[in-house]
């Protein structure tokens, strides 16, 4: 035991960690303009101190102050921001319409190129005649833009079975014998994203979505892949990329991601790396709760949250650079950090990630 007593028996300990930050002797600070990685062990208090302090407050400064953060004294520093967003693994829709074309914002571009073909223009469609969500419209009304009927069961799950009338295309004859470069609308979205880089190689508004859904690993998802059907990680990366793809200059938003490595390969977390880096060197900032290593030993900062999880957990062990935390012996980051920075077992290089022996 450390200390114990009132809270300003507590401030007076100079030995208690927990004691020095009550006292303002020492307190947790996020970097601007840099990636900061947020680390400890399991229930250490990495989240709360994220999401449910510094977030909370931050949207209540932004976006609405009816939200209530985790208890804190202050945060500082909110006068630098522009913005704060919180890019989460959360579905990105929950309507089975809802799609990376449509959550990126491309979507709307590809039914102006159909709407603008001499096919549409003979038949007298407009754009929103390509869309699967305008009612009496282009859309099949039998599925709703769907493409799948599911049929509801009282005692047991719901079935979900393909189209009838419009087998699986979402649109109706008169929208699908539209042609653009030899494919219709359907088609289009059955596209992956990789595919689409070529198809739309003279479109730069939508190539350049492209790229950065391609940049990021997502190029073998379609266009109109359900969102339904989206792992979390997918979601997280999706709106990564909606983040990429709209970057204004002079804007300064603080970036959060929990976790963004979970189930991703090496070669992938690579990928994510260097979209993360992207937005830093856009001036931006970001804070990635992290436990992977070959993400912490490339932060520009690290807070190290511990020193164990539970009620022994809530306290900053170590913060700094990956150098300054590996040589914190207390810190359980530190001591594997120090192995991987010292041996170069894995290591970034140029922006590759190698693995030796």
């Amino acid at each position: 035991m450390i200390a114990q007593g009132t809270a300003k028996q507590l401030r007076a300990a100079k030995e208690s960690l927990t004691g020095s930050f009550l006292s303002g002797a020492r307190r947790i600070e996020v970097p601007f303009g840099v990636l900061t990685c947020v680390t400890g062990v399991s229930g250490s208090g990495k989240s709360t101190l994220i999401n449910e302090v510094i977030y909370k407050q931050l949207y209540a400064v932004f976006q609405d102050q009816r939200i209530v953060p985790g208890e804190h004294d202050s945060i500082e520093g909110s006068e630098h921001l522009t913005g704060i967003i919180n890019i989460d693994q959360s579905p990105i829709g929950r309507s089975t319409r809802s799609n990376p074309a449509t959550y990126v914002g491309f979507f709307d571009r590809i039914r102006d190129l159909f709407a603008q073909t001499d096919n549409a223009k003979e038949r007298g469609l407009s754009k929103y005649d390509f869309s699967f969500n305008q009612k009496n419209g282009g859309r099949c009304e039998h599925c709703q833009g769907e493409g799948i009927v599911t049929t509801q069961l009282q005692f047991m799950p719901d079935i979900e079975s393909v189209c009838p009338s419009c087998k699986g295309a979402r649109f109706n004859n008169e929208v699908l014998e539209v042609r653009l470069k030899g494919k219709n609308i359907s088609d289009v979205l059955e596209m992956s994203i990789e595919e689409a880089v070529n198809y739309f190689s003279d479109q730069s508004y939508i190539l350049h979505k492209l790229n950065v859904l391609n940049q990021l690993g997502l190029g073998y998802l379609k266009l109109g892949q359900s969102s339904t059907t989206l792992s979390g990680g997918e979601a997280q990366r999706i709106k990564l990329a909606t983040e990429l793809g709209k970057l204004k200059r002079g804007s300064h938003n603080l970036y959060i991601l929990d976790e963004p490595t979970t189930g991703l390969h090496l070669h992938d977390i690579q990928k994510l790396i260097d979209c993360l880096n992207q937005l830093v060197d856009n001036g931006h900032s970001v804070v990635v709760i992290e436990h992977h290593l070959d993400v912490i030993k490339v932060a520009d900062y690290i807070i190290d949250m511990g020193p164990e999880g539970g009620k022994d957990g809530g306290t900053v062990v170590a913060q700094g650079t990956p150098e300054q935390v590996a040589a914190v012996d207390e810190s359980y980051t530190g001591r594997f950090l120090k192995t991987v920075l010292s041996t170069g077992n894995r290591y970034w290089n140029e922006g590759v990630l190698q693995t030796n022996g």
